[in-house]
């Protein structure tokens, strides 16, 4: 019940309990709290046993905590990645794309030269090859 709160805040609320109420009337209200809580879990318990009696035989291992929204979407709309959401994942993943994109400019900033054998790289440099031929310069008075 208290799992996030740690000694030193619980220590706090305790003390702040006996000055506002003082050490006489402290036990009589814990007591009244505590018959509180006791009657809303009673009411709590009694509706979760009406609730599965109303439904019916077929189901009577109905857990309410599985009806959370959150519950429900990971037990039956993610297990067995039905929904192809891995592959959608991986699509709009863009960290190995930014490696790459990171890779090529520190190479170029390093002024290696790209291999243009290497798959997936793409030389950004103008080849001008011996094979190749040249183009002829553009003459605009020839046309």
């Amino acid at each position: 019940m208290f799992s996030d709160v740690g000694p030193l805040e619980l220590l706090t609320l305790m003390t702040l309990a006996v000055l506002l109420f003082g050490p006489d009337k402290l036990p009589e209200i814990i007591q009244n709290v505590a018959g509180f809580l006791r009657k809303v879990r009673e009411l709590s318990e009694s509706a979760e046993q009406e609730i599965r009696s109303e439904l019916g035989p077929e189901l009577k291992d109905l857990e309410f905590e599985d009806l959370h929204p959150k519950t429900f979407l990971r037990t039956h709309a993610l297990d067995g990645d039905s929904l192809g959401l891995d592959e959608i994942r991986n699509a709009l993943d863009l960290g190995a794309e930014l490696t790459q994109v990171a890779d090529a400019v520190r190479g170029a900033a390093d002024g290696a030269p790209q291999d243009a054998a290497a798959p997936g790289r793409v030389s950004l440099t103008k080849d001008t090859a011996a094979g190749a031929p040249a183009r002829p310069a553009f003459d605009p008075d020839a046309t």
